[in-house]
C-alpha cells in the first residue's frame, strides 16, 4: 500500500510545479536579488557612518572643534547618513578680514566646545566644527551666507529649520546663550566652564604694592597725609568757600568730576549689558563702580564745603 502511494504523491507534486506560471521563477530572482542588494546597502551606510564617527571622534580628542572646508564640510555635515548633530560657526578670522566680533565670538565658542568636551556627560551625538570664509568660501556661496560670524544647528534628520541659526543680534554669543541654544534644539545640555582670570587680582595688587612702596619709601615723612592745613589750602585756592561766588577753576574741576561720574556710569552699563569675557566685565564693572564712588564722594565735599551746614557727606568730609 505504501509503495503505490509514494509514486502517486510524485505525480502531484509535478502537477502542482505544472501549474506555477512560467514568469514567476524571473520574478523571485529579481525578488531575492533586490532584497540581497538591500542588504547590502544598509551594511555599506552602517560602515560608513561607523567611519564618519571614528573620524569625528578622533578629531574631538585632538580638539574640541575642527576647522572644515568645502569637501569636510559636505561630506560630515550635509551628507548622509548621519546619527551626530553638528554645530557649526561660520566666521572669518584672518586678520585682513578685520572682523573683531569673530574674534570674541570664536573665544565664546571656544569656552562651550571645551566645557562640552571635558564633560561627563561627553559622547558622539554632538559635535563642534567652524568654517572660515577664506578656507571654505564655497560653503558661504552655497548656503547664501554673506555675515559672520554666524552659529547653525545641523540636525541628524531633517534640514536645519529657523531655529537652527543662532540669533546672534538679538542674544548675543556668550558661552552660556550659546549652551542654552544647543539645549533646546538637541536636548544636549551643556555646563560652561570658564579659565580662571587673575588679570584683576593682579592688576590690584600691583596697585596696592605701587602704593605701599611709596608709603614705605616716605615713612619718616608721612605728616602730609594728616596735614589738613595744607588739604584746604589746595582746596582754597581752586573752590571759593561762597554759595554766592564760583572760581573759573571751580567750574572746570566740576566739569572733571561729572564726567567722571558719567564715565563710571557708562562702564557699570558696559559691565551689564556686554557678552565678552566675564573676567574683563568684572574689572570694567570694579572701575566704574570705583570712579562713581570716589568722584562722586569728591563732588559732594565741594558742595559740603559751599553750602555750609550741610548734613549729608560720603567718604570724604
Amino acid at each position: 500500500m505504501s509503495a503505490r502511494a509514494a509514486p502517486s504523491r510524485r505525480r502531484q507534486a509535478g502537477r502542482r510545479l505544472r501549474y506555477l506560471p512560467t514568469g514567476s521563477f524571473p520574478f523571485l530572482l529579481l525578488l531575492l536579488l533586490l532584497c540581497i542588494q538591500l542588504g547590502g546597502g544598509q551594511k555599506k551606510k552602517e560602515n560608513l557612518l561607523a567611519e564618519k564617527v571614528e573620524q569625528l571622534m578622533e578629531w574631538s580628542s585632538r580638539r574640541s572643534i575642527f576647522r572644515m572646508n568645502g569637501d569636510k564640510f559636505r561630506k560630515f555635515v550635509k551628507a548622509p547618513p548621519r546619527n551626530y548633530s553638528m554645530i557649526v560657526m561660520f566666521t572669518a578670522l584672518q586678520p585682513q578680514r578685520q572682523c573683531s566680533v569673530c574674534r570674541q565670538a570664536n573665544e565664546e565658542y571656544q569656552i562651550l566646545a571645551n566645557s562640552w568636551r571635558y564633560s561627563s556627560a561627553f559622547c558622539n551625538k554632538l559635535f563642534f566644527g567652524m568654517v572660515d570664509y577664506d578656507e571654505g568660501t564655497d560653503v558661504f556661496q552655497q548656503l547664501n551666507m554673506n555675515s559672520a560670524p554666524t552659529f547653525m544647528h545641523f540636525p541628524s534628520k531633517g534640514r536645519p529649520k529657523r531655529a537652527d541659526t543662532f540669533d546672534l543680534q538679538r542674544i548675543g554669543f556668550a558661552a552660556e546663550q550659546l549652551a542654552k541654544w544647543i539645549a533646546d534644539r538637541t536636548d544636549v545640555h551643556i555646563r560652561v566652564f570658564r579659565p580662571p582670570n587673575y588679570s584683576g587680582t593682579i592688576a590690584l595688587a600691583l596697585l596696592v604694592s605701587l602704593v605701599g612702596g611709596l608709603l614705605y619709601l616716605r615713612r619718616n615723612n608721612l605728616e602730609f597725609i594728616y596735614n589738613k592745613t595744607g588739604w584746604a589750602m589746595v582746596s582754597l585756592s581752586y573752590i571759593h568757600g561762597s554759595s554766592q561766588a564760583q572760581f573759573v577753576a571751580e567750574s572746570h574741576i566740576i566739569l572733571v568730576l561729572n564726567a567722571a561720574i558719567t564715565m563710571g556710569m557708562v562702564l557699570l552699563n558696559e559691565a551689564a549689558t556686554s557678552k565678552g569675557d566675564v573676567g574683563k566685565r568684572r574689572i570694567i564693572c570694579l572701575v566704574g563702580l570705583g570712579l562713581v564712588v570716589f568722584f562722586f564722594s569728591f563732588l559732594l565735599s565741594i558742595f559740603r564745603s559751599k553750602y555750609h551746614g550741610y548734613p549729608y557727606s560720603f567718604l570724604i568730609k
